[in-house]
């Protein structure tokens, strides 16, 4: 793996090795080896974040290297310089990069020009940090995901649902969308996907109906704010009680925050699986951390 672009990418055995490794680091917190001691890994951000930023940050720091934060006022893509050209320049002179943008286009221009590991901090098109903290979180509260059901209720065509989609293309785990007609993956990329193990509706109760894993996201996604009528097709595919009750025994619900609370989801579920939704987030630190290890080692 000469890059961590995206899921689609990625094999199954390549994801499984990143979760067995991210396991490791997180049980040997501390005491683990340091790959990029003296590495510097520059980090370009063209969308704000908390996670995504901290676990980033410190990550790098335990395993040995330096963090170079660059937003887009920083630098100067922010005045139009094209991405191959910030490219080549900073591939010569960081060991790596992570970049959080819009065009997953540009996450792929930069890794070819600039000759560095690079690693897709999360685009319009997909966020494989997410997803790999999210498996990680059902090994660790469920066990693993075979013969498991995951459904991913609200909008069925965001980064997430493109991540999660692959991912369970890659892994063979039963995953149901339910989203609102208007906002379904076109037939185009359904085609390219070709996975009978994947399914999609509009009705948030029959993808619920014995799921293990019940996932949701932001109606509206970053850049999105003010789409507000797109925000109003989503009512009926709130997270709540009334959802929950067609999930399996023993389910979770996981949701990669931030939380708009009595949108997606309501304040009284998050609290009462706050558990496992904070353990994801953690796990953001320790599925990078195998990500950044594995590209340490190319």
């Amino acid at each position: 793996m000469n890059h961590f672009l995206s899921i689609e990418e990625l094999t199954a055995a390549e994801i499984t090795a990143l979760l067995e490794d991210a396991t490791r680091l997180k049980a040997e917190r501390g005491r683990h080896e340091q790959p990029l001691a003296g590495q510097t890994w520059a980090m370009i951000f063209t969308k704000s974040s908390t996670r995504t930023r901290v676990s980033f940050e410190v990550g790098i720091r335990e395993l040995g290297g330096f963090p170079m934060f660059l937003s887009k006022n920083d630098i100067q893509l922010g005045r139009g310089e094209p991405i191959k050209d910030t490219a080549r320049v900073l591939g010569r002179m960081v060991h790596g990069c992570i970049i959080r943008t819009f065009a997953q286009q540009d996450v792929v221009d930069f890794s070819q020009y600039s000759g560095i590991p690079t690693i897709n901090a999360l685009t319009d098109d997909e966020h494989p940090c997410q997803i790999l903290a999210d498996l990680l979180t059902v090994k660790e509260a469920l066990g693993g995901w075979e013969g498991k059901k995951i459904a991913f209720i609200g909008d069925g065509f965001s980064n997430m649902t493109i991540s999660w989609m692959w991912a369970a293309k890659r892994l063979g785990f039963e995953l149901a969308v339910a989203a609102p007609t208007d906002y379904q993956p076109p037939a185009e990329f359904l085609a390219k996907l070709d996975a009978p193990n994947v399914t999609v509706t509009t009705d948030p109760a029959v993808a619920a109906k014995g799921a293990h894993v019940i996932n949701t996201d932001v109606w509206l996604s970053m850049g999105q704010e003010d789409q507000q009528d797109k925000e109003e097709a989503f009512g009926p595919f709130q997270v709540n009680a009334g959802l929950l009750a067609h999930a399996a025994e023993g389910h979770i619900v996981l949701h990669c925050l931030p939380a708009y609370r009595g949108k997606e989801i309501t304040e009284e579920v998050l609290e009462q699986h706050a558990d496992v939704i904070f353990q994801e987030a953690e796990n953001r630190l320790h599925a990078q951390k195998a990500v950044l290890v594995a590209l340490a080692k190319r």
